[in-house]
């Protein structure tokens, strides 16, 4: 037989029985249920065991749980266990899919058993026939039942409001089997809002739109008595669709697991509505009416029953046979009509019961309805429908389901209102709602702070960024003016009192727990509620004039006005929370009503948590109340702490594209957005990650930004909406890891708009160092091939993005970008979603279409993946923080890419500037190091402490040459490898500075060829000076052989003579001897003097060459001994004079005799480093200089000098070049000079004569002398040599180095320290002579540091310890070659300490000659000489406590190794002299962290001689205009100054406090500047007075980032 589903309501309904359940349904009887055989265990508490719901009948399900993100958001695989059915069901429901209801377990061997059966071939008719398992079989509507009496109110009302949307009936009365109770779900559907259009109404193109719990509806109800053979569900399923539109409002046998027995769901009442849509072809019924259906037999329920029949217009009930039950009809004081329906073809109808009972009830012919044979179920369907209808039109039995509460409590049933939080709330939020009549005059009155005075404030920060209205007037003074309004209005603020309704408002927000979530829900319904009345005439007003643009823009303006004044939700009471909380912080600390205040951005935090949004953006003022969001924000960190991680997903599209849908199908979020209103603004709203998806995701939250009333572009005319816009979608592309744009494909215009706003949203963030990833989702697209069939779409798509990217990049002055994936992570293929329309069918009937919830699952479940994919980010809500105060910053100005500056960034690009400059000093010191010892290598050639012996030296040169490029090029490698792996790492925000990652290469490229280009030159010099060193040293070797000789004869021919001799004799023999061989040696010539000034001025002369005859005609007629000797001065040409005014002719002038002068000191310095070597004058020096003045007129080639001037600089420089030189080679020859050097040693020749004559042993003098006189000088050069690189190092790693570790720090150190000593001179110094001043600073530091104590002394003794324990090692070596020659034992130890030492090739000689000593004794000497040399030194080094001396003796200068560092490339900034602080030499863009008053660089104001106040942060974005050399005299506006200034960026200021340091210098010293500039002071605005010393230090620690 077949079995329906009213047989199962039989069966249910006497569910105490299951053994006759079992043989009236012809199924197997259920299986026992695993229990304790000591315990009972109920059917309810059975079912809530195999659901695994048990825990949450006590402890419910919260809304919060249910959308958290998981494992299972992105799995389908079907319920494998029955536990699983409830999470199934409600994961489906949440995606409002009308499947939902279709949850089925397929276990694995239900899989197999079915698989095998295709492989049997033999028939088994008897498992066809039992394989109805019905074990892990649950009905739908048990589900539900269990899963509303687990959830908490707030999770049951989202379930029956997609329960709602997809046209399923949601639970009336929900019964509880155990307590045998029932419930009336009024909270549950508090939130089901329907809008309908009955035929009743007078417009015709009016509609109703309201709650449905508040619709003054009648109520039509089935039920069962009995038995009854008709499927009563099914039925009304007809009953309520289209013949075209059928759809299983209720739940049948004929559906997936609707067979099942119901264990639970018995005595569950439901309810659906039928509402129209105005069309009365369509429209089964003309006017809205309820439909409510009784599961089970009412003889079961009769509390159900009686409420039905009171609550009721009618009461339909089916039957078979009414027997002795139909008491049950009569008993009931019923106001209901009563309709039996019955089924004559059933066996056990019976006609004469059906008679008596009609006549004792009156019933009238038309209250019976029977299907016969001759009717098929359409006709009976329809005979129904027509029955319903009367009952509908004659019915004044209407009772909101509200009001039904009173029924239900007479008749002792529960109602899901009446616990205490939600009714206490309630009155709380009644007493704020009550007292709204008229809501733009209520929100003036008790809303106060966001009105007229947040408005103007806003208007007031976007006017101090963008300078539109200052006209004529000084900018300073503007903003200064701009202050005192802002500061006045917030005076006014906090004047106000808080209004009644905020503190009741306050006070329930206080409340923890459920009842504050109650509270905020009625709050929302009650305000909705009261909007909704106002908004709807509006609405339809403004919809109508939208159609006609054109026309009616004013009107539309004034209409938009009035909806944003009538629109109050929840969102506006937060909102003047914030206000209050914003106008406090004017107020002292200690005041009440501040300390009052203090809780309110940790309430809000709590309900972040709770799931309620948060308002980032003021739509209506178009603002961010910064103070109050930051605040929110870190107290949510505390809370979270340390789970902060989050990953910001934002969406974008024009208004009314179903976004809100979108996000509420994905997520489960619903923004707080006032009814009928879309809210301008931006929403954030968190989701919680679970914790065993926190590693999949990398995150503990996400944030999603939902924006609201981007305009469509009919309205982009209308005020500021466009711009409105572009703010919008700037900050939240900015704020997103991933951003969904949301199009509705019927509007091409619509979308051409929003992707232009998009397009420079994303351009904006790639130039500031984000690049989010991009998902497109087209709303509204039908067709299953629609991914196929839009190939063209996307093409054409695509060529649009590209399109506008270039018209953005245009604008945005960065033409670079070529197509939109320039500009962001967009793939066309993956990154487009096609979503079909939401209904299927047409409204209010349609149910949610399948097809829509599955492609918007599908969609979810590639987001996930693309937040998998998204780099392990950094960003937690710190940083998120920190990120919309820059971007709404950068925001308020109009050239955003200019203008941004953030925290962030600023703080990783910090630590890749100190990161790259360790590197860059290891490359160098190793590099120094490596030089050094090359140098001392090339000096030791050809003598005996070379260790590796090479006849020639060009073969010893190529070998240098090749291993110093082998160093260069693993170093250059090693740096860019720890570029690649500083990028590579997911800490320190590394993906903000990606676009900064080729200069830094290009830095290391150009570090490697200066060091190439140094080392190379310092190789040719050195091999040059040795090549000549060689030539002296052999003349010299030369004499001492032949001198050795002599007296090696005489002390043979004294020792033949057998007489005394005495002291006196020795001596006269000596000299006879020396004398002799002086005049011998007299022809030996030692070095031939060169004309140094001719060969300077040869190589000054083929420099030139190249330049054109004049300037050889004029080198013919110049000395270069008569260059050099006066101060260069620049003297302005007679063309400029003819073209440009005076004042640009001097900044000119100004501007290129600073060069001048900063380009002789480094030259002089450079003459001087070489002079100081005592080396011999080589033409590579000469090279050198015209190298430097080439590579420094190149790198000013923005100064634009003549070739006048070129000619007389480099006269000048090799003019005194070349004399020094002369000196310094005329010395070298005086000091080399062979007989001189001879000389020198003859006092030694005759000692060591008289000790051979004597035989005395000369171990411990010959030790001495070696030590003395070859030893203690070379370790001397060692130990200057080394320490320069040393007294580095201390500085870069010691007490203070961060102020060395980047350019940005070294600033704010200065200045800071500035600011403590306060002395003008200072200042000017600073500003006037910023180089001189920054070497000056950088060498007073290392005095101040090795000033101190012992560093110096501890320094110099470390590099004499390792130098000694050298010497001492190289002895010990030496010691184990016995050759028994002392010549050959000092050549060893000569030879060991080669790559270390320059040992004096003279005294080597001089002590190696007339030498008989032992090598033990010899050696043993040697070492006692080498630890008293130590000592000496060491005391040496203790005493010399000048400091500067000891700097000024380094090879490499300290100080100009530091300088090197932190003063970067130099440039200053164009118009306040600011220097630039971009990290790395070869960068692109200059930059500076803070700029100051033009007139401190004595700018003066055009036709007054008073100093200027602007500073150019401000002036680049305002209309004034500038003028100088550069502009040829024109006047150029700021706003285009890169027109003039390509590599200059000057963003604003991260805020109005950010240039308060120069603000207050300028303020104290105005009359200071003035003089020394011959200037009057400048005006200063008042605001600057007030600035304080506290407060300029604080500008430049927030201008520095400094923490």
């Amino acid at each position: 037989m077949d079995i329906n589903e009213e047989n199962c309501d039989l069966y249910l309904g006497e569910e105490e029985d299951s053994s006759q359940r079992a043989q009236a349904d012809g199924l197997k009887s259920e299986p026992a249920q695993p229990m304790d055989a000591a315990v009972a265990v109920t059917h309810l508490e059975s079912l809530l065991l195999e659901l695994g719901l048990e825990q949450h009948y006590s402890e419910k399900l919260a809304l919060s749980t249910v959308l958290q993100i998981d494992e299972k958001t992105v799995t389908d695989e079907p319920a494998q266990t029955l536990s699983a059915l409830p999470w199934t069901f409600l994961k489906r429901l949440m995606m409002v899919n009308v499947t939902a209801r279709s949850v089925k377990c397929t276990s694995s061997q239900g899989e197999a058993s079915c698989d095998d059966s295709f492989d049997n071939i033999d028939l088994d008719m008897e498992s066809l026939v039992d394989n109805m398992d019905s074990s892990n079989v649950v009905n739908p509507l048990d589900i539900v039942t269990a899963l509303f009496l687990c959830s908490n109110g707030f999770l049951q009302q989202e379930m029956a409001l997609k329960m709602s949307m997809c046209q399923f009936s949601v639970p009336l009365l929900l019964p509880n089997c155990d307590t045998e109770k029932c419930t009336l779900m009024l909270w549950a559907m508090r939130d089901i809002v329907k809008k309908f259009r009955p035929h009743s109404l007078a417009d015709p193109r009016g509609f109703v739109e309201e709650r449905i719990v508040l619709s003054d509806l009648p109520m039509v109800s089935f039920v069962r008595l009995g038995v009854c053979s008709l499927s009563k569900s099914q039925i009304l399923n007809k009953l309520l669709s289209n013949p075209q539109q059928y759809h299983d409002t209720f739940v049948h046998h004929d559906m997936e697991c609707g067979d099942s027995p119901r264990r639970i769901s018995n005595g569950l009442v439901e309810i659906s509505w039928y509402l129209p849509c105005g069309n009365k072809n369509i429209d089964i019924f003309g006017e809205p009416v309820a439909v409510a259906n009784l599961r089970g037999d009412i003889s079961s329920f009769e509390t159900q029953y009686s409420f039905l029949c009171q609550t009721s217009a009618a009461v339909f009930v089916f039957f078979d046979n009414l027997d002795t039950k139909y008491k049950l009809l009569t008993s009931q004081h019923t106001k209901a009509h009563l309709f039996l329906v019955g089924n004559p073809q059933s066996k056990s109808f019976n006609i004469d019961y059906l008679k008596k009972i009609a006549k004792e009830l009156n019933l009238k012919k038309n209250n019976i309805i029977l299907k016969t044979k001759l009717m098929n179920d359409a006709d009976f369907v329809k005979n129904l429908r027509d029955t319903v209808g009367q009952v509908i039109k004659s019915s004044k039995s209407k009772m909101p389901l509200e009001q039904m509460a009173e029924v239900a409590h007479e008749l002792g049933i529960l109602v899901d209102e009446d616990c205490q939080e939600c009714q206490s709330a309630k009155q709380n939020a009644n007493a704020i709602t009550s007292s709204i009549h008229d809501i733009p005059q209520y929100k003036e009155s008790q809303l106060p702070l966001q009105g007229h005075i947040w408005k103007e404030l806003a208007r007031l920060e976007k006017e101090e960024c963008r300078l539109r209205k200052n006209g004529n007037q000084n900018v300073e003074m503007y903003k200064s003016d701009l202050q005192s309004q802002k500061t006045e209005l917030r005076k006014k603020q906090s004047k106000y009192d808080m209004s009644g309704a905020m503190t009741c408002f306050i006070n329930a927000m206080s409340i923890t727990g459920l009842e504050r979530s109650y509270f905020l829900k009625w709050m929302r319904i009650n305000l909705d509620n009261l909007s909704r009345k106002n908004l709807s005439g509006l609405r339809e007003q403004y919809k109508e004039k939208c159609q006609n643009s054109s026309e009616n823009k004013e009107q539309i303006a004034e209409l938009d006005r009035q909806i944003s004044s009538s629109s109050l939700g929840t969102e506006h009471f937060l909102r003047e929370m914030g206000q209050l909380y914003e106008s406090s912080v004017l107020l002292r600390e200690t005041e009440v009503s501040r300390q009052q205040l203090q809780n309110l951005p940790r309430l809000c935090a709590e309900l972040l948590l709770d799931g309620f949004p948060l308002e980032l953006v003021d739509g209506d003022a178009s603002n961010i109340p910064l103070r109050w969001v930051s605040d929110v924000l870190h107290q949510l960190n505390v809370l979270v702490q340390p789970k902060n991680k989050i990953l910001v997903v934002t969406v974008l599209g024009v208004q009314s594209t179903g976004k809100s849908t979108l996000l509420n199908t994905m997520f489960g979020v619903q923004f707080a957005v006032s009814s009928g209103r879309c809210t301008r603004g931006a929403f954030m709203l968190l989701i919680k990650v679970k914790d065993d998806f926190k590693k999949e995701l990398k995150c503990d939250f996400l944030v999603i930004i939902d924006t609201e009333g981007l305009k469509s572009p009919e309205l982009a005319q209308l005020n500021d909406s466009y711009e409105h816009d572009n703010e919008l979608a700037t900050l939240v592309v900015g704020l997103s890891d991933v951003t969904i744009i949301n199009i509705a494909m019927e509007n091409s215009t619509d979308m051409k708009d929003i992707l232009q706003i998009v397009v420079h949203a994303f351009l904006r963030m790639k130039e500031v160092g984000k690049k989010p990833k991009c998902q497109f989702v087209h709303q509204n697209v039908a067709d299953v091939s629609a991914h196929d069939k839009n190939l063209r779409d996307r093409k054409m798509l695509l060529e649009q993005l590209n399109e506008m990217t270039q018209a953005a990049a245009r604008m945005e002055k960065k033409e670079k970008n070529k197509s939109f994936t320039d500009v962001m992570e967009y793939n066309p293929e993956t990154g487009n979603w096609y979503i079909p329309g939401l209904w299927h069918g047409n409204p209010p009937m349609a149910p949610v279409n399948a097809g829509y919830s599955e492609s918007v699952y599908e969609f979810k479940n590639n987001m996930i993946k693309v937040f998998q994919n998204c780099k392990a980010s950094e960003n937690n809500i710190i940083g998120f923080l920190e990120w919309t105060k820059s971007l709404w910053n950068a925001v308020k100005y109009e050239n955003f890419i200019f203008s941004f500056r953030n925290s962030l960034v600023a703080d990783a690009y910090m630590k890749l500037c100190a990161e790259f400059n360790k590197w860059e000093w290891s490359f160098k010191k190793h590099m120094h190091t490596w030089t050094t010892n090359a140098e001392t290598r090339i000096s030791n050639f050809g003598t005996v402490a070379m260790k590796y012996q090479m006849d020639n030296m060009g073969d010893f040169h190529s070998k240098l040459k090749m291993d110093a490029s082998m160093e260069l090029i693993k170093w250059e490698n090693t740096i860019l490898d720890n570029l690649t792996k500083y990028y590579e790492q997911t800490e320190g925000h590394v993906y903000l500075v990606e676009r900064y990652r080729e200069d830094f290469a290009n830095s290391t490229k150009s570090i490697k060829r200066e060091m190439e280009n140094s080392i190379m030159s310092k190789l040719e010099a050195a091999f040059e000076i040795r090549k000549g060193m060689i030539k002296l040293e052999n003349i010299k070797k030369k004499h001492t052989a032949v001198m050795e000789k002599k007296v090696l004869r005489l002390l043979e021919d004294c020792r033949k003579r057998q007489s005394q001799w005495s002291v006196t004799d020795l001596d006269r023999e000596f000299e006879k001897v020396w004398e002799e061989t002086v005049h011998e040696l007299s022809s030996f010539e030692g070095l031939m003097p060169r004309d140094v000034l001719s060969d300077v001025f040869n190589h000054l002369r083929s420099n030139m060459v190249q330049k054109g005859g004049s300037v050889n005609e004029k080198l013919n007629k110049v000395k270069l001994k008569d260059h050099g000797k006066e101060p260069f001065k620049v003297t302005p040409d007679g063309f400029f004079k003819r073209l440009i005014k005076e004042f640009y002719c001097d900044e000119h002038t100004r501007k290129t005799q600073a060069m001048a002068d900063n380009l002789i000191a480094k030259c002089k310095e450079f003459v001087f480093e070489k002079v100081q070597k005592k080396t011999d004058y080589h033409e590579t020096y000469s090279q050198e200089i015209l190298h430097m003045i080439e590579e420094n007129l190149d790198a000013n080639k923005e100064l634009d000098t003549s070739l006048k001037f070129e000619l007389n600089i480099k006269l000048h420089i090799c003019g005194f070049a070349a004399t020094t030189f002369q000196n310094l080679h005329e010395t070298f020859i005086t000091d080399n000079n062979p007989r001189w050097c001879l000389e020198q040693f003859k006092d030694k020749y005759l000692e060591d004569f008289k000790d051979l004559f004597s035989g005395q042993d000369q171990c411990q003098k010959k030790a001495e002398q070696f030590t003395i006189l070859c030893l203690k000088p070379a370790v001397e050069s060692y130990v200057a040599s080394s320490l320069g690189q040393e007294i580095v190092d201390e500085m870069l790693t010691g007490q203070n180095a961060f102020q060395f570790s980047s350019r940005a720090f070294f600033q704010y150190s200065i200045l800071k320290q500035l600011l403590s000593a306060f002395n003008f001179d200072n200042y000017a110094s600073y500003i006037c002579d910023y180089k001189g001043f920054v070497k000056d600073w950088i060498f007073d530091e290392i005095l101040k540091r090795f000033s101190q104590g012992n560093k110096m002394f501890d320094l110099e003794d470390c590099q004499l310890k390792g130098i000694i324990s050298v010497i001492t090692e190289a002895i010990t070596k030496a010691q184990m070659n016995e050759k028994g020659n002392i010549k050959e034992f000092v050549k060893d130890i000569c030879r060991h300490l080669g790559e270390k030492l320059v040992l004096p090739q003279d005294a080597l000689e001089a002590t190696m000659i007339l030498n008989n000593s032992e090598q033990e004794s010899f050696a043993h000497w040697l070492k006692i000489s080498v630890g008293d040399m130590e000592q000496s030194l060491r005391e040496e080094f203790q005493r010399a406590k000048d400091v500067k001396k000891k700097l000024e003796r380094q090879n490499i200068k300290p100080q100009n190794e530091l300088f090197t560092r932190v003063f970067g490339c130099g440039k200053q900034c164009p118009f306040c002299k600011a220097p630039c602080e971009a990290g790395g030499k070869a960068h692109t863009n200059h930059c500076a962290s803070i700029h100051r008053p033009k007139g401190l660089g004595g700018v003066e104001f055009e036709g007054s001689r008073n100093l200027v106040t602007d500073i150019c942060s401000s002036s680049v974005f305002n209309d004034s205009t500038f003028k100088s050399y550069a502009t040829g005299g024109r006047w150029h506006p700021y706003k285009r100054y890169r027109d003039i200034y390509p590599d200059w960026n000057i963003p604003a200021d991260a805020s109005i406090q950010a240039s308060d340091y120069w603000k207050f210098v300028m303020a104290k010293f105005n009359k200071f500047f003035a003089e020394l500039y011959g200037a009057l002071p400048a005006d200063i605005p008042p605001a600057w007075k007030c600035i304080s010393k506290e407060q300029a230090e604080r500008s430049i620690k927030e201008s520095f980032s400094i923490k």
